[in-house]
């Protein structure tokens, strides 16, 4: 029964993946035995105070004029404060450990990657190997994945739930994160964030791959697929639902830094208001 109950979680973040997603699971695991230790105790002394001063005890003690006990106050007050600094710690510890910038000690060198959130699918743009995919994610195993993330409309989160850190996507910002997977598979990634009518749909797959496979997969995909310019970009930043992953040969290799910078002048009011000749004058 137990084993079909966490059959659910096999892609959760409780079969975490890479080391962020177990530090987290570790967090997770840590908050929750500490605030069991005064769940678990409550829980008894309700059922042996019930027990104890049920009708049919005359042993119990009724004291009707009961007001202020010094050595209980302290005892229902202390618990809870005690409870409130030790998850206060982890969670403070853990913020700092896994602060979403920091980069992941390895010896294996890290991979950029360059994401854009779009409606309603992921763009993922390799800057070193000049291609791109759509709604598929390869990554090499053991090697750390260094993303800038940034959305070409509204917000969105970008979550791979076993590889860890959960993280925004917002128009004209970069926000950064550093995962690993540190075992092969396939892993499911999905938006996190309502963001219109093809929310749902809105999901990728991360493959991670030995790095003989991920090389031969960029090869691969130099060899199809069309290349990702500006105009090409445009067709694809329409809106589209439960879009079929599929790859660009080639990326314009400003085509991110464009990204950013129009939706900063679009999202600046001096910007829309002003005439191209004006701006240039400014």
């Amino acid at each position: 029964m137990i084993g079909v109950a966490l059959g659910g979680c096999s892609e959760g973040v409780l079969n975490p993946k890479g080391p962020v997603a177990a530090a987290e699971r570790t967090i997770l695991f840590n908050s929750l035995g500490i605030m069991l230790a005064i769940v678990i105790p409550t829980i008894l002394a309700t059922l042996a105070v019930a027990f104890w001063f049920r009708a049919s005890n005359r042993r119990a003690t009724y004291l009707p004029d009961f007001e202020y006990s010094g050595r209980l106050e302290l005892l229902v007050w202390s618990i809870p404060a005690m409870t409130v600094l030790l998850v206060g710690g982890v969670a403070w510890v853990g913020a700092h450990d896994l602060d979403p910038r920091k980069a992941i000690s390895s010896t294996a060198r890290p991979v950029p990657v360059q994401v854009v959130s779009l409606d309603w699918k992921w763009l993922f743009i390799y800057p070193e190997q000049g291609i791109a995919s759509v709604n598929h994610l390869m990554v090499p195993v053991g090697a750390p994945i260094s993303f800038e993330l940034t959305s070409s409309t509204v917000m969105n989160s970008f979550f791979v739930p076993q590889l860890g850190s959960q993280i925004y996507t917002m128009s004209g910002m970069v926000t950064r994160l550093q995962l690993q997977a540190d075992h092969a598979g396939t892993y499911p990634g999905l938006s996190t964030m309502f963001s219109g009518d093809g929310f749902s749909d809105m999901r990728f797959t991360v493959d991670a791959v030995e790095s003989d496979d991920f090389a031969r997969w960029v090869r691969g995909a130099h060899e199809t697929g069309q290349a990702l310019d500006s105009q090409t970009y445009a067709e694809l930043a329409k809106p589209s639902q439960a879009v079929v992953p599929f790859t660009y040969r080639a990326v314009s290799a400003d085509l991110f830094g464009g990204i950013v910078n129009t939706a900063s002048a679009a999202d600046d009011p001096s910007q829309r208001i002003c005439s191209p000749s004006q701006r240039a004058e400014q």
